[in-house]
Parts: structure tokens; C-alpha cells; sequence
């Protein structure tokens, strides 16, 4: 019996960050690889301010001389915001906390292994996804567009990924000694293997646009803020602003909440978004003067885990594997950086020809680690903001709060700030005379449980 050659030596379903990432990744390295992507780029896409740890995966690939030539926006930094004209809940004399909060951090502050400048970058997710999918079909990945992956079958021998192509939806098959989900939020092999596992604590929603003529002045307390991305807290329970600079005159805003205060018709959306920006009289007022260029957007359901990020001849990369909320511009950071480690097992996979999930145990051992710091940051962050803001301009900890901002989050499963910030969150929660308890989010009240 002459046994047949598989026709690729990977394939992955989702050409976003994750999967043209892992593409330029391993066709660099010689691996024959096949990217499949059911959208046609560039499309609209949410999640587009970067952090630093991402300008390690674009050395990696060459990449960076494409993020200056497209002149992204750099981002030198991150400012938090509190409510500006009404009584607000910081206005508790406590060191650190003025009455108008404002901390801002810049990413200089902290030296960076493996980042060679001071900044990172906000994007147009379309621009920039476009531009890197094609990096990785220029280095040798096949690129299929507007191909929509139906089922991966795992029999005895190698995956066989189906799809649908053309216009009369032709059903075609090719055959890999492995598979990499990279389908974001889609979770394809999430779904099909029944590996999802919603996450009962976090059910942020997001409703967003662009807006041309924004004056980012408004806000900026320095000159170089401008280009900052900016977080703007809000007096509504666990709700917050998003203003990211697109170009030097177009800026994103979005705003997130939790899907209770979520309307449910499009109308009553659109009323929300301005209902919650009306909590902060300046930055509505500001917006008002602005002029909106694309319809609104929301997005739900941001909240999920799964039970395994790989297993016999599969990995999960980027948001099909794990995606909590967007408050630290986590999104594409843990995608690009999914590929970064991933793929070294997936090398290592192909010389020894051993796809046992086994083979990809670092990647995901490291993966936990870096998502669970993720999620217990985030976690302390809805519980008690304030206590962010507190540890962000005290000196002691604020360059450990920062190295989590970078994105550098996989070389310690105990990060020492964190376990301080959660002893902290529970004295506050343990002694009801604390000045603090009445700040207490409801959003995270039972989070500090083991990770799924």
C-alpha cells in the first residue's frame, strides 16, 4: 500500500494576527503552511491599540519596516482618566488620588528585553491585518481569502480540513500533518470539540466607532498624550471609554460595560453609548463636536476559556483559545505572541514527527501562565479600580504594574504585585469600615477562584 503525502505540513484556519503571525512564522522557516480566512481584507476590526511585547514578534518576522511605512500612530504610553465635573468616588484624600484622577505611565520607564524602541503602535485592524497576512504569504504561506473552513475531521492519520470556495460554495478538502485554530473569537475547533467554557464572571459588551475632528487636546495634560491611548472611567458600575488614536485626526472611542446594561435593540444602543459618554460632561461635549465616520459596532460575549489550548495534532492560537476583556489591549499582544511560542513546539512537532498533545506542552503551560495573569489583573481591576490607579503612582509598584502593561506577562506564575494587589482587594472586602469598601465592584466579587 503506497501511503499518499499530506498536502501541507500545517494548516490554519484564521488569517487575523494570530494566524498570519503563525503563518510568517513557520513558512520563514521553511514549513509548508496554508492559511484560510473567510473574510476578504481589509475588513473593520476591533482591538486596535498594541502593547510592546508585540514589537518582539514583528523583529521576529521582519515585520517592523512595514509598521513604519504604513506611519501607524506610535504609542508611547497610557493614560486613566476619572470623572472630570461631578463628585466621584476618588474624592477620598488618600495619597495618590485627586479629586479629577489622572495617572498616566509611559513605556520608557521600564527597559524592555528584546524591544528595541519606546513605543508600540495603535492600527486600523484592517490596514494592519491586511499587511500582515500578506507578510506571511511573501515568505512563503499559501493564502486562501473568502474561504470559509466547515469541519476538520481527525481520523486515524492526518486532519483533513473541509471548506466551501467560489461563489457556488464547491466543496473542497486538503489534508495536514497538523492544525492551528487562529480563528479569534470564532473559536472553530473550540465549537467543534466542545472545548468552550463561558466565563461566568466577566460579560463585558462593547459598542464603538470612529469619529473624525475629535480634539485629543481635552484630555491631554502633556503634549506627547495625545497620542496615548486613553481609558476613561466612568460613574456607571464597571463601565469604561476606550479613545484610541487611528490617524492624527480620526480616533476611536468605544464604550464597555456589562451585558445588564447592554440594550438590546440597535437604537437603544446608539442611546446608550451617548447616555454613558453624557457621564463624563467634558468628553461628551467634546465628542458632540466631532464627526462620526462609520456606523456603530458592538460587540458581545467577550468572555470564554477553554478546557485545553491543544491536544493530538492540534493547537489553539490568539482569541480562539482564551479571551477575557479588552481594558489592557490584551487581544492582539497574546495573538501574536500564541504564535511566538507556539510555533517552536509546532518546529520541533515536525523534526520529530510526534503531533501527541504532548509535544505542545510548553506552549501551553505557558500560555496558562500568561493568561492567568492576564485575567487576575483584569480581575483586580474591575474589583477595585482605585486600587489600580493607587498602585500606578505609587513608586514601589508601579514599574511591576507596568511590565504587566508591556505585555510582559509568561516568566512568572506569581507575579509578586499582583498577589499583593489581591491581599489588598481583601482586606478592603473583609473590613466594611474600610474607605475603599464602598468602591467595591459587584462585576468580580467571586473571581479569585481556581482558573478554568
Amino acid at each position: 500500500m503506497v501511503l499518499t503525502k499530506p498536502d501541507f505540513d500545517v494548516a490554519i484556519v484564521g488569517g487575523g494576527p494570530a494566524g498570519s503571525s503563525m503563518g510568517a512564522y513557520l513558512a520563514k522557516a521553511g514549513v509548508s503552511c496554508v492559511v484560510f480566512e473567510r473574510e476578504l481584507f481589509p475588513r473593520p476590526h476591533v482591538g486596535e491599540s498594541l502593547v510592546p511585547a508585540s514589537t518582539r514578534v514583528f523583529k521576529d518576522l521582519d515585520f517592523l519596516p512595514q509598521m513604519e511605512e504604513a506611519k501607524f500612530p506610535h504609542k508611547f504610553g497610557a493614560v486613566w482618566t476619572a470623572d472630570d465635573r461631578q463628585k466621584n468616588p476618588y474624592q477620598l484624600g488618600w495619597e495618590g488620588l485627586a479629586p479629577d484622577c489622572h495617572a498616566d505611565i509611559r513605556f520608557d520607564e521600564r527597559e524592555q528585553a528584546g524591544v528595541d524602541r519606546n513605543y508600540t503602535y495603535h492600527v486600523d485592524r484592517g490596514k494592519f491585518d491586511l499587511l500582515l497576512l500578506q507578510h506571511a504569504n511573501q515568505l512563503g504561506a499559501e493564502v486562501y481569502e473568502g474561504v470559509k473552513v466547515s469541519a476538520v475531521d481527525f481520523g486515524p492519520r492526518e486532519p483533513v480540513v473541509r471548506f466551501t470556495m467560489g461563489r457556488n460554495g464547491k466543496q473542497m478538502a486538503v489534508s495536514a500533518k497538523m492544525v492551528v485554530d487562529a480563528s479569534g473569537r470564532n473559536t472553530f475547533l473550540g465549537n467543534q470539540l466542545q472545548l468552550k467554557v463561558q466565563d461566568t464572571v466577566f460579560d463585558q459588551y462593547a459598542i464603538h466607532s470612529w469619529f473624525d475632528r475629535y480634539d485629543r487636546k481635552v484630555f491631554s495634560r502633556k503634549d506627547d498624550h495625545r497620542d496615548y491611548i486613553f481609558i476613561h472611567f466612568l460613574p456607571i458600575s464597571n463601565t469604561w471609554i476606550w479613545q484610541i488614536p487611528i490617524t492624527d485626526s480620526v480616533t476611536s472611542l468605544g464604550v464597555v460595560t456589562q451585558k445588564k446594561n447592554f440594550a438590546k435593540s440597535k437604537s437603544d444602543r446608539e442611546k446608550f453609548f451617548w447616555e454613558s459618554v453624557a457621564s463624563r460632561p467634558m468628553l461628551e461635549e467634546t465628542l458632540r463636536k466631532a464627526d462620526r465616520i462609520r456606523p456603530f459596532k458592538d460587540e458581545g460575549d467577550y468572555s470564554y476559556a477553554m478546557k485545553q489550548l491543544c491536544g493530538d495534532r492540534f493547537v489553539l492560537v490568539g482569541d480562539a483559545g482564551r479571551f477575557v476583556d479588552p481594558i489592557f489591549s490584551t487581544g492582539v499582544s497574546i495573538a501574536l505572541n500564541s504564535s511566538r511560542f507556539a510555533h517552536k513546539d509546532i518546529l520541533a512537532a515536525l523534526e520529530k514527527n510526534d503531533f501527541s498533545r504532548q509535544s505542545f506542552s510548553t506552549f501551553e503551560n505557558t500560555l496558562r501562565v500568561g493568561t492567568k495573569n492576564w485575567y487576575d489583573f483584569i480581575t483586580v481591576y474591575y474589583r477595585l479600580n482605585v486600587l489600580f490607579t493607587y498602585f500606578i503612582n505609587d513608586p514601589t509598584y508601579r514599574l511591576d504594574v507596568l511590565k504587566l502593561l508591556q505585555g510582559d506577562v509568561y516568566d512568572d506564575a506569581a507575579p509578586p504585585v499582583l498577589q499583593k494587589m489581591r491581599t489588598m482587594v481583601a482586606e478592603v472586602e473583609q473590613n466594611q469600615t474600610h474607605p475603599w469598601h464602598k468602591l467595591l465592584g459587584d462585576l468580580t466579587s467571586n473571581a479569585f477562584r481556581p482558573e478554568f
